[in-house]
């Protein structure tokens, strides 16, 4: 199984929020502990809270791109402005692919009210959207990887 279907099958099973899918699938590679992967991105889930703001799956995303950089005291200024960049060019090919890196926009329904939320329930969102976005997040920052 790929990383991507790892990754969305544990968004599909809700085991896991779309922040903590994306990082904890790279785990192995990172050398980070599960346990901790779980706790840093547990947050982050629903549009960082459930405020549909920045998709789950984007921010986890972005904690990985982080943690693939080689920062120290003595070199932060310099890693910081390359991190800045994946970022931009994560979201360009994310928007790219879904049109938005907001959730409220993504799901079609604002997660911050008791209304959304109740709509993303009954649609299923997590178990059919999130997913193909924990997907979308994962694929992406493999063809970044190679690049």
């Amino acid at each position: 199984m790929s990383r991507a279907d790892s990754a969305a099958e544990n968004m599909t099973a809700e085991r896991m929020n779309c922040a903590q899918s994306v990082l904890t699938a790279y785990c192995p590679e990172l050398g980070l502990d599960l346990s901790q992967a779980l706790k840093v991105a547990i947050g982050f889930g629903g549009g960082m809270g459930r405020t549909g703001n920045t998709c789950g799956a984007v921010t986890g995303a972005y904690m990985v791109l982080g943690l693939r950089q080689d920062v120290t005291p003595e070199n932060t200024t310099q890693i910081k402005t390359r991190a800045y960049q994946l970022v931009k060019d994560f979201n360009r090919k994310f928007i790219e692919k879904n049109g938005s890196i907001m959730c409220r926009d993504l799901l079609g329904c604002d997660l911050s009210t008791a209304e959304g939320q109740a709509y993303a329930k009954e649609k299923g969102l997590t178990k059919t959207v999130c997913p193909c976005l924990v997907r979308d997040s994962i694929e992406i920052l493999e063809e970044m990887n190679e690049e």
